[in-house]
This record gives structure tokens, C-alpha cells and sequence, in this order.
């Protein structure tokens, strides 16, 4: 039914849903807000005289699309220079802070020998038992983290901490029984196909519960904006394993142990004291209530669902590999320590270009509130036509930056490389194969580093379905190439499948984002 009752109170419902939220991405949505700030279903029959919450949020929905399609575009206050420089400099600073870990763990392995979960001279049976672990890790919690950063940071947006810390602590929860899943569908499956030797297993189980409880650990520090915290987190984790293990003499993997207990706890520890600092400092009131979770999944299942995508498609190359039975292969999977470090390197050609799509995507938002009350709702066209050009130049920037950075980490390596042979010390790389890895995990990486500028957009705009098919046609091909050639060729071979399935991923990736803001209009209809 229409509400023509009570237009004034319905009004300012509207607005304040836009307030929270400018564009949300339907009628459900709107629901979880009406939830979010105490409305039932009950509340809602008397005072609107609808039926319930959903007939309320379908109203209030249509009201802001028509509001987007004839109200005009609601002016910004303008941003100053330095203001506009502070901003893009934190952006880019965040950006390369979200990478640095890697790049740590990486350094450490280059002149330590060891990081928080893995040593150089391991053997291959632990090699291959904290590989495993850590790419489950990953694949487990990565739809987790993505349901985290969408739903808590939506809420710290809005201030409404307390909200922002039961629904993560909500996914938390939900990782970890994941996580124990996982685990139990494992031990079975190596009960009864003996997989796997009982310390073989047991240091996978071991490694991969201390990593996911890390993972999520992570999470909640990105959307409080405490990335650093995990860098030092880390390094001080990595001088945990050194210390026990080079000075007290402690075995490499207690000595791991330790340290990844040491750090998931203070991870855990220092993620409740930032939300509930945070919370001190909100406006004392009514509490609000959480959406109900049916609501709530049903929102971040696209996200859920592109995090374990995304995961799963940069590590099966790996599993490809290891997989292939061109040597005395005991288990299933074998680890390759010369495709892993290529791969390791490979990684540092990230740390740039992550940056610098932060810088795109936040001044594309600050182009966008700077000029959008420069066009009239009539110039539609116009509109989309400009923000077409500008994003299709900074997709462009964002693939130089991500190919000379690729570029400049090649010839580093290369350089460092060749001093240390002439030092008479140890190189950082010795095996061809290492060398033919990282190349072409350069070529890889620089390519998904463009292609996640792409995903961030439509993420930013609530767009996520095209993502996630370009992700899946993503894996497919790395599944499908890198199977094919580490079996008819070499195992590292495989590398083309992360090469070309990243090549897929850029492209359709670059067709669904070009497809969206060619229709800003209509994902910006009630922008504010």
C-alpha cells in the first residue's frame, strides 16, 4: 500500500535511511536498517498502517529511487587542497600498510631464514603439512573477512560501534566453526584415505586453527584502521621465533607455535580493546538492535562468496603444482619449494600498486562529490559519460603503476641478486625454476592488482554479482590451464594458470566495472 497518512513522519524516516545509507542495494537492506534502529513489525503496522517491516522497507525504497531519479543531486561541501593531499597521501600510506606484512614475512625469510610460519630448512613433509594449513586458512576465512569488512565497517561508518562489534564478533564466531568443520571433515577423510601421517596432521590442524584465528584477527584491525598494529604484531612475532629458536634453541616449529599462539591471543586481546574504546566514545542513548541475521547474510553472501572465490583462485596454481606426480610423490601433495619462493617474490610487486588503488578509488570518490552539483539531473548522460572517461584513465594508471612496479621489483631482485653471488653469499634465488616463477608471477600479480581496482568499484557501488563471476571464469581457467600444463609439461608450469586466469580476471572484471559506471546514474541515484 502507499503511506499517505503520514507523509511527515515517513519523510524523515527516508532521510534518516539515507543518512546511514545513501544507496542501498534494495528493499532488504532498508529492512535491516528499520531493524538497526528498534522498528518491529508491530511499530511499524501502527504508525504506517503497512503490513510489516518488508511492505515499510519496499516503500521506503522506491521513495529514495525516486528521489535520485527526480530530486536532483544534493550538493557537497568542497573539500580544500591540503585537506585533498592529506587524504590521498593516508590513502596510499594504507594501502601499502595493508601489503607490508607480506613484504615482511617475505623479508624475513630473505635474511632470517624464517618467518612467523615457515623456515627455509624445513623438511618437505612440515613444508607441506604448514602449506596445506595455510592455504585452507585462507580459502576458510576469506569469505569471513569479506563478510567482516562489509558489515562492521558499515556500522563504524556510522559511529555505532557496539553494532560494528557483535556483528564481527557474530562472523568470528561463525569462522571458527568453520574452522572446526573443516577440521573434522579432514580428520575424517584421513581416517579413511590415510592421507596423511599422524604428525603430518597434526602440525596441518595446528597451523591452520593459529593462522585462521590471525586471519580474522586482521580483519577487525583493517576496519578499525589499525593495520600497523598487525605489522608490529607480526614483527614482533617473527623476533619471538628467532629468539627462541637461534638463541634459546628452541625446535623451529614449538618455537613457531609459540609465537603464532603469542600473536593470535594479543591479536584477539587488542581487537576487543579498540572496539570497546571506541564504544566509550559513542553518544549515550537507546541501544540499537542488530537486523535480524537472516537479513544480514543475506546482504554479505555475495562478498562471503567472492572471498573464498578470490582465495581460492590464488592458490590453486599452488595445489596444481604441488599436485603433479613427476617425483617421488609419498602424499597427495608434495611442497615445492622453488615454485613457492618464486611466488614469495612475486608478491613484493604488489605493495605499490595496492597503494595507489587506494589513492584511484578514494579520489574517484572525492572527484565524484566534488562535482557532481555540477550536473543537472537532465544531463545524465553527460554525467555517466565523464565519470566513464575518468575511471577508464585511472584504470589505465592503475595498470602502468602495477607494471612498472612489477618491472623495478624484477630488476632489484635481479641486481641484489647478483651482488651477493659476488660477495661469495648465499643468493636469494639459485634454482631456474624459482627464476621462471617469479617472472612470471610478476606478470600475474601486476594484473590482479588492476583487476582488484576493478572489484573495490563495484564493491564501493554495491555491484558485486558481475565480480563474482569474473572471479569464478578466474579459477576455472587457473584450474583448467594449470592442471593441464604442470601435467603435460614441468610442474611449474602451473604458473600459467595464476597468468592467464588473471588475464580473465582483468577482462571481465574491466567489462563489468566499465558497465556500472556507464550507468553511475542509476547506482548513484540517491547520492548524498
Amino acid at each position: 500500500m502507499e503511506i499517505k497518512e503520514h507523509d511527515k513522519m515517513f519523510e524523515e524516516l527516508v532521510s534518516k535511511i539515507i543518512e546511514m545509507n545513501s544507496s542501498p542495494e534494495d528493499h532488504y537492506e532498508v529492512v535491516a536498517l528499520l531493524e538497526s534502529f528498534g522498528w518491529n513489525d508491530l511499530r511499524v503496522s501502527s504508525n504506517f498502517g503497512v503490513e510489516d517491516l518488508f511492505e515499510l522497507g519496499i516503500n521506503i525504497y522506491d521513495a529514495i529511487k525516486k528521489r535520485g531519479m527526480v530530486g536532483g543531486i544534493v550538493s557537497k561541501k568542497k573539500v580544500s587542497i591540503l585537506q585533498t593531499i592529506i587524504l590521498l597521501a593516508k590513502s596510499f600510506l594504507r594501502g601499502v600498510i595493508f601489503a607490508l606484512p607480506m613484504a615482511i614475512s617475505v623479508i624475513a625469510m630473505l635474511t632470517l631464514k624464517l618467518s612467523l610460519w615457515s623456515y627455509q630448512y624445513l623438511s618437505t613433509e612440515l613444508a607441506t603439512s604448514i602449506a596445506i594449513a595455510t592455504i585452507l586458512s585462507f580459502i576458510t576465512i576469506g569469505g569471513f573477512t569479506q563478510a567482516i569488512a562489509r558489515r562492521g565497517y558499515f556500522y563504524i561508518s556510522q559511529d555505532y560501534y557496539n553494532m560494528a562489534r557483535k556483528i564481527t564478533f557474530k562472523f568470528i564466531k561463525m569462522g571458527y566453526l568453520a574452522a572446526a568443520v573443516v577440521i573434522v571433515v579432514l580428520m575424517l577423510l584421513n581416517t579413511f584415505f590415510n592421507l596423511f601421517p599422524f604428525f603430518m596432521l597434526s602440525a596441518i590442524i595446528i597451523y591452520y586453527l593459529l593462522l585462521c584465528a590471525i586471519w580474522l584477527s586482521v580483519t577487525v584491525m583493517y576496519i578499525l584502521q589499525k593495520e600497523i598494529l598487525f605489522t608490529a604484531l607480526l614483527s614482533v612475532g617473527i623476533a619471538i621465533v628467532y629468539f627462541l629458536f637461534n638463541v634459546i634453541g628452541i625446535d623451529i616449529i614449538f618455537s613457531q607455535l609459540i609465537a603464532l599462539t603469542i600473536v593470535s591471543i594479543l591479536g584477539s586481546i587488542m581487537v576487543y580493546y579498540y572496539f570497546r574504546k571506541a564504544e566509550a566514545k559513542m553518544e549515550k542513548g537507546i541501544a540499537a538492535k542488530l537486523p535480524r541475521m537472516s537479513i544480514t547474510i543475506y546482504s554479505v553472501t555475495p562478498y562471503f562468496l567472492y572471498g573464498i572465490s578470490y582465495f581460492s583462485f590464488l592458490y590453486v596454481d599452488r595445489v596444481m603444482a604441488w599436485s603433479t606426480n613427476d617425483i617421488f610423490m609419498p602424499y597427495l601433495i608434495w611442497f615445492r619449494g622453488a615454485y613457492e619462493l618464486g611466488l614469495d617474490f612475486g608478491l613484493l610487486g604488489l605493495m605499490i600498486p595496492m597503494g595507489v588503488n587506494e589513492v584511484i578509488i578514494n579520489n574517484f570518490v572525492l572527484n565524484l562529490e566534488f562535482n557532481e552539483n555540477s550536473f543537472k539531473i537532465s544531463d545524465t548522460k553527460l554525467f555517466n559519460g565523464y565519470y566513464f572517461k575518468l575511471y577508464f584513465r585511472a584504470l589505465i594508471t592503475s595498470g602502468i603503476i602495477s607494471i612498472l612496479s612489477a618491472i623495478f621489483v624484477y630488476v632489484f631482485v635481479r641486481i641484489l641478486n647478483g651482488e651477493l653471488d659476488h660477495l661469495g653469499v648465499e643468493t636469494l634465488i639459485t634454482s631456474d625454476i624459482t627464476w621462471f616463477v617469479f617472472q612470471w608471477s610478476l606478470v600475474a600479480y601486476a594484473v590482479i592488482a588492476t583487476s582488484l581496482l576493478n572489484a573495490v568499484t563495484m564493491f564501493s557501488l554495491s555491484n558485486p554479482f558481475d565480480i563474482n563471476k569474473a572471479i569464478l571464469y578466474a579459477f576455472s581457467v587457473n584450474c583448467m590451464v594449470g592442471f593441464l600444463l604442470s601435467r603435460w609439461a614441468d610442474y611449474h608450469y602451473a604458473i600459467f594458470g595464476l597468468v592467464i586466469g588473471a588475464f580473465v580476471f582483468l577482462y571481465f572484471s574491466t567489462k563489468a566495472a566499465l558497465k556500472t559506471i556507464n550507468e553511475l546514474d542509476y547506482y548513484l541515484y540517491a547520492a548524498s
